[in-house]
């Protein structure tokens, strides 16, 4: 019999974008860092895409982290 692991959901909030950044940066992201995170991922997702998002927003090029007008 297979058993299937699943990731328990947590918010995407603000404050949780933030400590992840801390933890893995070592620095704070700025709000339209935060923002698109949130854009991105929605309401909830693994703490495994959450780590990944904010790893992956400092790399990516400023134009396509701002929303547009």
């Amino acid at each position: 019999m297979t058993r299937v692991v699943r990731e328990k959901g947590l918010p995407v909030s603000e404050l949780n974008i933030k400590k992840t950044a801390i933890r893995l940066l070592g620095t704070k992201l700025v709000s339209t860092e935060v923002h698109y995170i949130q854009r991105t991922l929605g309401a909830k997702a693994s703490q495994q895409e959450i780590d990944n998002n904010v790893i992956a927003v400092r790399k990516m090029p400023w134009a396509s982290i701002v929303e547009p007008d």
